[in-house]
């Protein structure tokens, strides 16, 4: 398949096209997926997520070329919350990282949710794999900030930085019922505003009560991303972690655990796509839910009875 090739050969214009298949679900993406997996693994998947207005794109911007002063090449998946075309807050994103679209050694890619909860869309995990085949050392994913839902990046990232800005009011409320035990990173950005060193000890305070016997202990960074100042030692906790996953062997075990849950989660893609394609077809589905509706049968008894006779 040349679009593959010209992929893995670094052409841009060629990734783009794999993403858009993989965001459209085609059949040729599922093909290009399969040739592409031998290829992934080689990739630091970096997660950068918090509320909005903590300044994610403009730490993500400077981390980005901190690494490409590494001659690292760099990745940034960007997701919208509402669609990649509408612009709205990732217009904005995308000024900010605009000097960065004309280095050939970075590719950035907006993204949307398409409803998913969690704040990534079965396309953002397409595009990371894809990325991830075409030799990218760094791929950072940076979500919409929506609250405890981004927990699901969790599934995605080797690393995964929580920012955090003092003044929101409702700071470590925002991260008590999740993000607190997904980060090995947090940072807290615009340091240079009041309440920060307050924010901080407020956050190493939930961290010690939270604490969960590791090896790694979440370190809390103070950067001014806009004036670049904390990037350099946010850029080695990077680093530093990675070393971490593997030497402990917690890389293996975490991408292993996200390995089994994205088959599951493609049997059961599978699955409901074929056995809705069967109903259908034999249009039976209509006339077993009016039946349930009814109280002649139950839920249970019609969803052992769809399995059934799908597995036949």
């Amino acid at each position: 398949m040349e679009l593959l090739k010209e992929a893995r050969n670094g052409n841009k214009r060629a990734i783009a096209r794999l993403i858009t298949l993989a965001e459209s679900e085609a059949e040729e993406a599922s093909h290009a997926l399969q040739q592409l997996y031998a290829y992934t693994g080689g990739a630091h998947i970096v997660g950068i997520t918090g509320p909005p207005g903590s300044g994610k794109s403009t730490l993500t911007d400077k981390i980005v070329k901190k690494l490409r002063k590494e001659d690292k090449k760099v990745a940034i998946l960007a997701v919208d919350p509402t669609s990649p075309f509408t612009g709205g807050a990732i217009l904005g994103d995308r000024v900010r990282m605009s000097d960065l679209n004309l280095d050939e050694g970075v590719y950035i890619r907006s993204l949307g949710t398409r409803g998913k909860l969690g704040g990534l869309s079965k396309a953002v995990h397409y595009a990371t794999k894809i990325l991830d085949a075409c030799d990218y050392d760094y791929i950072f994913i940076e979500t919409v900030g929506v609250g405890q839902s981004e927990v699901d990046i969790v599934k995605t990232a080797d690393t995964t930085i929580v920012v955090m800005v003092p003044g929101l009011g409702d700071d470590i409320q925002a991260i008590k019922a999740g993000i607190l035990e997904i980060g090995d990173l947090f940072i807290v950005n615009k340091s240079d505003r009041d309440g920060a060193n307050r924010l901080s000890i407020e956050l190493q305070m939930m961290l010690d009560l939270n604490a969960v016997k590791s090896e790694w202990t979440p370190p809390i960074n103070m950067t001014v991303a806009s004036k670049s100042e904390g990037v350099d030692e946010v850029v080695e906790k990077i680093k530093n972690h990675f070393v971490y996953l593997q030497e402990s062997g917690e890389l293996t075990v975490r991408r292993r655990q996200r390995l089994e849950t994205e088959i599951i989660d493609l049997v059961i893609q599978k699955l409901t796509t074929y056995m809705t394609k069967k109903m259908s077809k034999e249009g039976s589905y209509e006339e077993e839910l009016n039946r349930v509706f009814n109280k002649e049968t139950d839920p249970y008894t019609l969803v052992n009875k769809m399995l059934n006779e799908s597995l036949k």
